[in-house]
């Protein structure tokens, strides 16, 4: 059978091995599926809540083992790595709590001998296909309102973190859930493409790559089958001179640095007023250099490798390319002993005489890299902060907030920020523009996106 191999960050070793799915258990997967959600979607909506319910309570309950295999798997800091876990049961039980008003029937008034209402009905089969770099809370804003919504649901996780489906799989089994409403499958390229095209999946949700959307729409076209795509970004921020210089540099750096840079909605530009630029850059230098690079197993460690040493040489050739194109590289990657090439582990790196004709300006980072602009003022912060073929997320730092949320309004982007960044309410729809994605998540949106209407009209006899 084939296998597929996770390869750990942390040494390069191989953490887990599992065979792929073969074609008779992708086909037993999409029968329980689609027999399962026949009776599931006749499940009262408390009663779902019951069962979503139970599966947090036992999944959080490993946190300290789930948060250790997470580090294995991917690289964060052993130190960080139980957040996620906390992130996964608010986003959870957040949409839990929404299920009941947000699937509940539109009552419309009467007219004369007519009852009328519109219910909100269960898609069928979702196929949820995950990412490896919030393995665990990317995975949950699909599946728990998917199952919510009275769909039955079938994962396919990152190979790079294999576990976290399993680790789901085994929550859901510890309470009873009926066979079939939720499944699992370890799978190659080629059947996750086979598993699109079958006329049993009737939504499809995908967090990654653009290039893995349009595999998505490639193989979705013509189904005319329902799909979310969230699909990346190149993150902006902007400092005004009215900040709080200190919180100000607190939060865009963790925006830009946490989890290595690997988050769709990490900052990757920065802009920020000329009048305070010197005194930005002096003091986010100097939060850089307190980052320690190292085994993500050891508590110390506040900066853990990329997931693949080709990641982070990417990231490499981005940096490389801007200071030889004239751009000031502010941190010493000497000062990093385990920051070599052909590693996954990356020296963090602030970048300024910085400009848009630089890929590490454009193209997408996913590393602990960020460049660093000086703007003259508001109108030109929106403008650059709107040039780029993504629109995830864009935050303003600003004391001012009626200039902070005007700016908003005109930033291109699916959720807008003041004062904080890399940030995701489960009562807010997540959603993007341009190359960031189509569709939405989370919030009483998400439920529309999970359902389809149908309509009511009912003639007295």
């Amino acid at each position: 059978m084939p296998t597929q191999k996770t390869i750990s960050p942390v040494d390069g070793s191989v953490y887990v091995e599992r065979e792929l799915a073969d074609p008779a258990q992708i086909e037993t997967a999409l029968s329980r599926a689609a027999s399962a959600q026949r009776s599931w979607r006749e499940v009262p909506i408390v009663e779902r809540a019951r069962y979503c319910s139970a599966m947090v309570d036992a999944f959080v309950a490993r946190r300290d083992e789930l948060a250790g295999e997470l580090t294995w798997q991917m690289g964060r800091p052993i130190s960080a790595a139980g957040g996620e876990i906390g992130g996964f049961e608010e986003r959870a039980r957040g949409m839990i709590s929404l299920a009941e008003s947000a699937l509940a029937p539109i009552r419309l008034a009467d007219k004369p001998g007519v009852t009328r209402y519109i219910t909100r009905e269960p898609l069928g089969v979702s196929f949820i296909v995950a990412p490896w770099n919030f393995p665990f809370m990317t995975a949950v804003n699909a599946i728990v309102p998917a199952i919510m919504a009275g769909n039955t649901v079938i994962l396919k996780h990152s190979a790079q973190t294999p576990l976290c489906a399993e680790r789901i799989q085994q929550a859901f089994d510890a309470v009873g859930l009926p066979e079939g409403v939720f499944q699992h499958l370890h799978l190659s390229h080629a059947a996750t493409e086979q598993l699109i095209r079958d006329r049993r999946v009737d939504h499809v949700s995908f967090t990654g790559s653009v290039a893995g959307g349009e595999m998505v729409e490639r193989n979705s076209v013509g189904r005319f089958i329902a799909t979310g795509l969230e699909l990346g970004g190149k993150d902006p921020a902007y400092i005004r001179g009215d900040v709080d210089l200190d919180a100000a540099v607190e939060g865009v750096m963790d925006g830009a640095f946490f989890n290595s840079g690997q988050s769709c909605c990490g900052i990757e530009r920065i802009y920020v007023d000329q009048a305070i630029f010197d005194a930005f850059v002096e003091r986010a230098v100097a939060w850089v250099k307190q980052l320690r690079l190292g085994n993500p197993t050891d508590p110390a460690t506040s900066l853990g490798p990329l997931v693949r040493p080709t990641a982070a040489d990417f990231v490499r050739g981005q940096v490389e390319e801007a200071v030889a194109a004239g751009a000031k590289a502010w941190i010493d990657p000497g000062d990093y002993p385990l920051s070599l090439p052909g590693s996954a582990y990356l020296a963090p790196q602030l970048l300024t005489g910085v400009d848009h004709s630089m890929r590490v300006m454009h193209e997408e980072s996913f590393g602990p890299v960020v460049g660093i602009m000086p703007v003259a003022s508001d109108d030109e912060a929106v403008a650059l902060m709107n040039d780029s073929a993504f629109g995830l997320t864009a935050a303003v730092f600003t004391r001012d907030m009626a200039a902070g949320e005007r700016l908003a309004q005109r930033l291109e982007a699916g959720t807008v920020f003041t004062n904080r960044c890399d940030y995701l309410d489960p009562e807010l729809a997540w959603t993007g523009v341009k190359q960031s994605g189509r569709g939405c998540s989370l919030s009483r949106l998400g439920y529309e996106t999970l359902t389809r209407p149908k309509s009511f009209h009912l003639k007295h006899a």
